[in-house]
């Protein structure tokens, strides 16, 4: 079954190693991505999280996309309650025009971050999203304010460049409608969500009304990954990722640790279980049975696409791990 890949890139950083390097690295993943055939690579947004060096997915972006030239670029996603919206329109517009019909604007609605750097952000509340997103479709072209509004003259530049296609992230199905009527993308986050995707793609489907950007509906699976020659050593890489997160549920914010870190731990049965739920959500193994694990995952909710994550702090190990995956998908 052939099915179009794509990457999201959290810039990971492991234990002992530096946040800047994982931001210079983004490139050697991102020149993989094109050459192995990926569609697209999405940069997230998070904050304040030491595991995590994708701050800025806009700068991220541009520098990705100065060093690729078929590659489509974009932001998985700007968490939009973060920003203004007319400064959303006006750096994805700018991006647009340096990179023509390379860019991709997936927004969010969640914060990316915690308690202290959402305050910090000064962003508004999630429940704004919606006014938020009717404010920057009036930047994009397709919605015009009333003529008495007192921002109707003022202009996104640069006006000439077009915003580039708007896909709506999700991770429980509530935003699937919505993206479907306004004739928007829609990827769900089935790499962290427990929530089912097939509804949700259901419910995107159902609504769907075509736009300028998107003739007809097109559904991303957001999919967990770690692959590697054998299915042993998957499962040791993996172990760094059961680790991070049951350190994240805990509360605890700390780089990737190293898989000899996560196997020295002392697990207790509540943290096995925990660990245990996660595994649930990843695909982990040999390139056969990564490969057949989500062939199955597309089946079950009808993808359009699958766009993988492999959160592993070894550079070397990831990058492998997107390899196999093309060689044994594309």
């Amino acid at each position: 079954m052939k099915i179009p890949l794509s990457v999201l890139d959290l810039v990971p950083v492991g234990s002992g190693g530096s946040a800047a390097e994982s931001v210079r690295r983004s490139v050697d993943l991102a020149r993989l991505a094109e050459r192995l055939g990926y569609v697209r690579l999405w940069f997230a947004e998070h904050h304040g999280m030491p595991a995590v060096a994708s701050a800025a997915p806009e700068v991220l972006i541009a520098h990705v996309a100065a060093h690729t030239t078929t590659l489509r670029l974009g932001s998985g996603g700007i968490m939009l309650p973060n920003h203004a919206p007319l400064r959303v329109a006006e750096a994805f517009r700018t991006l647009s025009a340096l990179h023509p019909g390379r860019i991709d604007l997936g927004l969010g609605r969640a914060p990316g971050s915690d308690v202290q750097a959402t305050r910090a952000l000064r962003a508004f509340d999630g429940e704004q999203f919606p006014a938020l997103l009717t404010e920057l479709l009036t930047w994009s072209g397709e919605r015009l304010l009333p003529s008495n509004h007192p921002m109707q003259a003022l202009k996104a530049m640069p006006d000439d460049a077009p915003l580039p296609p708007i896909w709506m992230l999700g991770s429980s199905g509530a935003s699937a409608q919505m993206a479907g009527e306004l004739g928007m993308g829609y990827s769900f986050a089935s790499h962290f969500s427990p929530t089912p995707a097939a509804p949700a793609f259901e419910a995107y489907r159902r609504a769907f009304v075509p736009s300028r950007q998107f003739t007809e509906p097109h559904a991303i699976l957001g999919v967990s990954m770690v692959c590697a020659p054998t299915a042993d050593e998957a499962e040791y890489l993996a172990s760094s990722m059961d680790l991070a997160w049951l350190r994240i549920r805990q509360g605890q914010f700390s780089p990737l640790p190293t898989p000899e870190e996560a196997l020295a731990y002392p697990y207790t049965e509540q943290d096995r279980r925990v660990i245990a739920t996660f595994r649930q959500l990843a695909v982990v193994g040999d390139p056969a049975s990564v490969a057949a694990q989500i062939t199955a995952r597309v089946r079950a909710c009808e993808a359009s696409e699958v766009m993988v994550v492999s959160n592993l702090p070894d550079p070397v190990a990831r990058l492998r791990g997107y390899e196999l995956l093309a060689a044994a998908l594309l």
